[in-house]
């Protein structure tokens, strides 16, 4: 082989493990990337099922003070109630894996028994019939309540476990990224050693070969 196609070779080469590292780079960024989307989706799934939570607690929470106030704290129960819908309605649209289509149709059923026992409560309530409004409402309001809530937790309980995966799913994949862009810095670094190695033994062979004709 000759000086230049030897010098040739051994750029290739080290051209060929910058190149390596070059893309293990950039498919290390993509995973990464890719891991964070699924981390930040499954925290925004927890963070809708936690608020789901606090919305049947505290709607529930008003419509007790409204049926001992004699209605004074119903338009905050409405109002309370209507932004549950509209943050239900935003989780049937985001979690749509079986598992939280399930615990959502339960939420969806309870919370539709619960309005409905509600509007029986308010009408007794106008009408005076105080003792039936407590009734419903210390009796199968309670219950409706209680499945709505243990739908609830079975909802955050699962994106809660969905989060943690994730999030451990990432600190796995950075942890491969990490030795595999280490592996290649350091191929990428020893065929560049080898570069210089055979450049300085070329010059070498060079300097003899003139040496040889100068004598000559």
């Amino acid at each position: 082989m000759t000086i230049r196609a030897k010098l040739y070779t051994a750029i290739v080469v080290a051209v060929a493990g910058l190149a390596l590292a070059v893309g293990v780079g950039i498919w290390a960024m993509s995973s990464l990337g890719d891991r964070f989307d699924k981390v930040q989706a499954a925290s925004d799934a927890r963070a809708l099922a936690l608020q789901l939570k606090f919305d049947i607690t505290d709607f529930n929470g008003w419509q007790t003070a409204y049926g001992y106030d004699d209605g004074k704290s119903r338009p905050l129960y409405l109002a309370a109630f209507d932004r549950f819908k509209r943050n239900l309605a935003h989780a049937k649209a985001e979690l749509t894996r079986p598992d939280e289509t399930r615990a959502l149709g339960a939420i969806d059923s309870a919370t539709t028994d619960f309005a409905r026992l509600d509007a029986r409560a308010w009408t007794a309530l106008q009408a005076g019939r105080t003792d039936e409004v407590r009734r419903l409402f210390l009796g199968p309001e309670i219950r409706n309540f209680q499945r709505a809530a243990s739908a609830a937790q079975e909802l955050a309980d699962l994106e809660d476990a969905r989060a943690s995966a994730e999030d451990q799913a990432f600190k796995d994949a950075r942890s491969d990224a990490l030795r595999l862009l280490a592996g290649a810095s350091i191929v990428s670094a020893l065929l560049v050693v080898l570069l210089l190695v055979t450049a300085l033994d070329l010059a070498r062979l060079a300097e003899r070969a003139l040496a040889e004709r100068t004598t000559s």
